[in-house]
């Protein structure tokens, strides 16, 4: 498993009957985890004083209840490259979410790495990244601090104005960063059409979605045939290929058959996939977090 252990402004403090105590800085708070599935007993005492608590109705969704804590916050992560900390504005929304995903920084410094190598190796190139339903920026910021030029595409305007305010905050405000607000795959297939290419492409697609004109996205039948179209746009001596996943199917062996199959066939390279997690501090184990797939040169 890969494990995102760097951390210092962010810990899963423990887990137990569905539901994980995390610290977000200086807030506590507990949210639902489908993964949490044992019963241990909660003896740290953050169960009884923490700042916001996420309750899921069994009708579905959910609400949240506040104690003592802002409508915003930042917390910030500092990459393997010898770059400023990322900093990233934090707002409890619907159905669970900070607009933060930890786990993914364990692949922001793997791909960090590879980009900040590939700028110093070749003076003069910047590597160009494509980075698909982007979400609040944190693979975007991640790439342009270690010295890439990044297209950061997401249907969702208000994610992609969120991921701008994380940019600014980082220092990165005039960073080399395309903002689109657009359905991913129709992007790619224009791209394809104009002949641009990347260097790199990262894409955290969701399980269901739809695109800003209501086009439908549903992962076990629009996963492959993008990954084939975007493989398209990868330049002749890319340097990797990113997939994550939070959709149960989609296990370690999937993303390294969809990356084979694409990718390596048309490339050559490596491909890996894993489970990535976060550390547990009151238990010394992993929980958990999905998966990714990554292809390298």
């Amino acid at each position: 498993m890969w494990v995102a252990n760097d951390w210092k402004d962010y810990e899963v403090l423990d887990t137990s009957d569905g539901e994980k105590l995390e610290r977000w800085s200086d807030y506590l708070l507990i949210r639902p985890d489908p993964q949490v599935i044992w019963k241990t007993p909660r003896r740290h005492k953050g169960w009884s004083r923490h700042n916001g608590h996420y309750h899921r109705s069994t009708k579905g969704g959910g609400q949240w209840e506040f104690f003592d804590l802002p409508e915003e916050w930042t917390i910030q992560y500092s990459l393997p490259v010898n770059t400023a900390p990322l900093t990233f504005h934090l707002k409890p929304f619907s159905f669970k979410h900070t607009g933060l995903f930890p786990e993914q920084a364990v692949n922001w410094n793997w791909f960090s790495s590879i980009i900040s190598d590939s700028v110093k190796n070749n003076p003069g190139r910047q590597p160009k990244i494509l980075n698909l339903f982007a979400y609040t920026g944190g693979a975007t910021l991640a790439a342009a601090a270690a010295g890439a030029a990044v297209t950061h595409v997401d249907a969702a305007k208000g994610m992609v104005s969120w991921a701008k305010e994380n940019a600014v905050s980082s220092g990165l405000g005039e960073a080399p960063i395309r903002w689109l607000v657009d359905d991913c795959v129709k992007f790619v297939e224009r791209e394809i059409r104009r002949g641009n290419k990347y260097d790199g492409i990262i894409m955290d697609p969701p399980s269901y979605g739809r695109g800003p004109k209501g086009e439908i996205w549903k992962i076990e039948e629009s996963i492959w045939p993008l990954v084939e179209l975007a493989a398209q746009l990868l330049s002749e001596d890319a340097l990797f290929f990113l997939i994550n996943s939070y959709t149960t199917g989609l296990q370690p062996a999937v993303l390294t058959y969809l990356l084979k199959c694409s990718v390596e066939k048309r490339f050559g390279g490596h491909t890996e996939a894993s489970e990535i997690g976060l550390p547990v501090a009151d238990t010394g184990l992993v929980l958990p977090c999905g998966a990714s797939g990554r292809w390298f040169r």
